[in-house]
């Protein structure tokens, strides 16, 4: 089989949510030798030459579904063993883990994906083989305006509930995934009451109600409407590669920390996948899977969308994440599959002390 390097191919036009669902039925529902069916929630046009190699190199056309996490999930409930998707990418490790929990997935067995992803980054074996594997991650890190907060009171994502930020603090909605798994984190290691109080301490310090996505939160910081907020590592890096002088000008105004560097490490989530429960084109799924996980996709997944490799050892120059201060730093080694399991816990702490 050839290398993978680059081409072009045909795939399926990235649509609004319900007209991609809509079109899932239109997917080929039998196996075919030269067929892949990705349910994606993967929205980042640069994966399509990523894509594109894999058909080049294989042979095998993607037909391509873009929807969000909770729609992609809700379709392959109502779908069930008719469903013609082979290969499921999602963006959160929560949500991969509800969705094997409802099981959604399949395991598998590839000595090629358990030797390139790290134990942490992926579901647990069972006898049958491993549901999900974690392709790339994102840091979730803190930025804050260094004319109003010290980088010395900012240094841990425990620090953000301290009393001396009271109406400095911004963050999106406590229910977005991207939150939930790093409080389900915080969670698993301060323990319930602790952790609870810790949330409790971060709707007292909030500046205004959690609203708007990551970038609006280091826009806020820039400012002045917030002192601190929290934000994934590829946002901070999307504004830097910016052409627009304001997007750069955002980042001139605020810092960013890499949180608990000397104690537990900066938590991260994943963008994973896995095959489907009923997958018709198995071993091509197993294929892209295993596609995923190279050199050459994991530097796509690093340099298109400012992610980082999942896979230990492979290095990528991309100098928006160097200059962020990205390089060698500490990653909480929690395993992903553990912390989704506090995500019902932790909604329900979210509602009892009013973290919108």
């Amino acid at each position: 089989m050839p290398s993978f390097f680059t081409s072009r191919v045909p795939s399926v036009a990235r649509l609004p949510i319900f007209a991609a669902l809509a079109l899932c039925t239109t997917l080929p529902a039998m196996s075919q030798d030269k067929v892949l069916n990705l349910y994606s929630a993967r929205h980042y046009q640069t994966d399509e030459v990523m894509y594109d190699t894999f058909t080049k190199t294989t042979g095998i056309k993607i037909n391509r579904i873009d929807a969000d996490d909770a729609g992609i999930l809700a379709r392959l409930r109502a779908e069930g063993s008719a469903s013609p998707a082979d290969v499921v990418l999602l963006v959160d490790a929560a949500r991969l883990t509800a969705a094997d929990a409802q099981g959604l997935f399949q395991p598998i067995q590839s000595a090629k994906l358990q030797a390139a992803i790290p134990a942490t980054l992926r579901a647990a074996a069972t006898p049958q083989g491993t549901t999900w594997y974690g392709f790339s991650t994102r840091a979730r890190v803190i930025v804050y305006d260094p004319k109003r907060v010290r980088a010395e009171d900012v240094a841990t994502y425990e620090q953000l509930s301290d009393p001396k930020l009271k109406g400095l603090l911004c963050t999106r909605s406590g229910s977005h995934p991207y939150q939930l798994s790093l409080f389900s984190t915080v969670v698993e290691r301060l323990g319930d009451a602790k952790g609870e109080a810790w949330l409790k301490g971060l709707v007292d310090n909030m500046a205004r109600a959690p609203k708007g996505g990551d970038t609006d939160q280091i826009k806020a910081v820039a400012s002045g409407e917030c002192g601190v907020a929290i934000t994934n590592t590829y946002y901070a890096a999307r504004l830097l590669k910016s052409d627009k002088a304001e997007d750069k000008a955002v980042m001139e105004k605020v810092r960013v920390v890499f949180p608990n560097q000397g104690t537990s490490g900066t938590h991260v989530n994943i963008s994973g996948g896995a095959v489907a429960k009923h997958a018709k084109n198995r071993d091509n799924a197993i294929l892209f899977m295993e596609y995923l996980a190279s050199p050459f996709a994991q530097n796509y997944f690093a340099n298109g969308n400012n992610e980082y490799p999942a896979v230990t050892g492979v290095k990528v120059d991309n100098a928006a994440l160097t200059a962020i201060g990205s390089n060698g730093f500490k990653a909480e080694t929690v395993p992903l599959n553990v912390v989704a399991k506090n995500v019902t816990k932790v909604q329900q702490m979210l509602d009892r002390v009013g973290y919108k």
